[in-house]
């Protein structure tokens, strides 16, 4: 098994009593896939047996980058709708008129696989590229039994043929498509019957849904979380974005991994996820791109101990961002967070919304997904904006070809 020992570097470690975990000299051990050492470079085993010894100069590393809600898979575009709400109109007066989520749909469901893996293929390399070693994908464009499998098969296809951990989470229940007009409560017992096939073929990681005026009712939520439940699959809800149904405190008593967006969170919400050890997840590209006013209840989050994540939510209609690092500064221009509770929110949290353990700071016996950033300090990150300072990437201990 290859060690590699990795010195010389400013370590941003997210573990300690330190800010960051910083340590301003210093070495990792990779054996294999996993971290066996960390500490400052004086500190040194004298004979550490390294097959390969990599000098980074004062450079600063990182764990790897990871962005715990996006919806890579889809066909089309929705650039006519972004001109349309510059004009006035709403999000849900378009969705209302069979625009949003369902124009997708439609392009999707037109779009064969190999369409839909060489669209999806730059998306997934242009965050790579800035350092995120490990993405979740959800479906939710393909609203029909076959549809959402494809999606979800394109998802894996894109874990396999990248150096890339991809999680993939089935949002079936995301809008109604056409066909199902008028019959709401049928459509959701069609995608409780979908997720077992989903779960035979390997598809799904998650269960995700959007629970909302323009999607889901609490109670529809609910049969979905039922089905997902059955079948020993973590659940994953769209919540408290546009209005509070209480969305939030379902999915806490199902002790969801995390519940995303958040804007009308309300107090007795936060509690609730505070107490299933639920991560708020916030998407500050689609506050931005929506133009929207009402903020997520930072404070009362953090004051409540609740884990906050972020992620980029690429989608084609309400966050067509590329770019988890244009993520960072908004949260901290937006919504106010700390440069390092923003960064501890694509690396820590953001893999705990996902349900892994294993990566996002630098300790022994954690995953080798590192990241090295031509800055001085982690700060830096959040405080550019386009700007990619992200020199060499490392999955599993093994280094990505730029």
């Amino acid at each position: 098994m290859t060690r590699t020992l990795i010195r010389h570097a400013r370590l941003a470690t997210l573990q300690g009593p330190e800010a960051w975990g910083w340590i301003e000299d210093g070495a990792l051990l990779v054996e294999g896939d996993t971290l066996r050492w960390v500490g400052d470079d004086a500190s040194l085993p004298p004979d550490p047996q390294a097959d390969r010894e990599i000098d980074l100069q004062g450079a600063l590393l990182t764990p790897g980058l990871v962005d715990c809600h996006t919806h890579l898979v889809y066909g089309g575009h929705r650039a006519a709708e972004f001109e349309l709400r510059l004009q006035g109109a709403s999000y849900e007066q378009i969705a209302r008129a069979g625009g949003g989520i369902r124009s997708t749909v439609a392009a999707t469901r037109a779009a064969g696989d190999d369409e839909l893996y060489r669209l999806a293929l730059p998306r997934a390399r242009a965050l790579m590229a800035e350092g995120v070693t490990t993405l979740e994908i959800k479906s939710g464009y393909g609203l029909s039994e076959a549809h959402e499998a494809r999606c979800l098969a394109v998802a894996r296809r894109l874990g396999t043929e990248l150096p890339l951990t991809v999680r993939t989470t089935s949002l079936g229940a995301h809008a109604l498509p056409p066909e199902f007009e008028g019959r709401t409560d049928d459509y959701i017992d069609a995608v409780c019957r979908w997720l077992p096939g989903q779960q035979a073929a390997g598809l799904v990681d998650a269960v995700d849904a959007f629970c909302e005026g323009i999607g889901f009712s609490v109670a529809q939520t609910q049969r979905v979380f039922d089905a997902a439940r059955a079948l020993g699959l973590p659940v994953k809800l769209h919540a408290e974005q546009l209005s509070d149904l209480g969305g939030t405190a379902l999915a806490a008593r199902y002790q969801a991994l995390s519940c995303d967006h958040l804007e009308h969170l309300s107090a007795e919400g936060i509690a609730a996820m505070k107490a299933a050890g639920t991560v708020a997840v916030l998407l500050p590209g689609a506050y931005y791109f929506l133009r929207e006013t009402k903020l997520p209840p930072v404070t009362a989050l953090r004051e409540a101990g609740v884990p906050i994540a972020l992620a980029s939510d690429h989608n084609p209609g309400s966050s067509p961002a590329l770019s988890l690092l244009l993520m960072l500064n908004m949260a901290c221009t937006f919504f106010r967070l700390t440069p390092e509770e923003a960064f501890r929110g694509v690396t820590v949290n953001g893999a705990r919304a996902l349900g892994l353990h294993d990566r996002g700071t630098l300790v022994p016996g954690q995953r080798a997904d590192l990241a090295v950033w031509d800055v001085d300090h982690p700060r830096e990150l959040a405080y550019r904006f386009g700007h990619n300072p992200c020199r060499r990437v490392f999955v599993a201990g093994v280094e990505i070809p730029r």
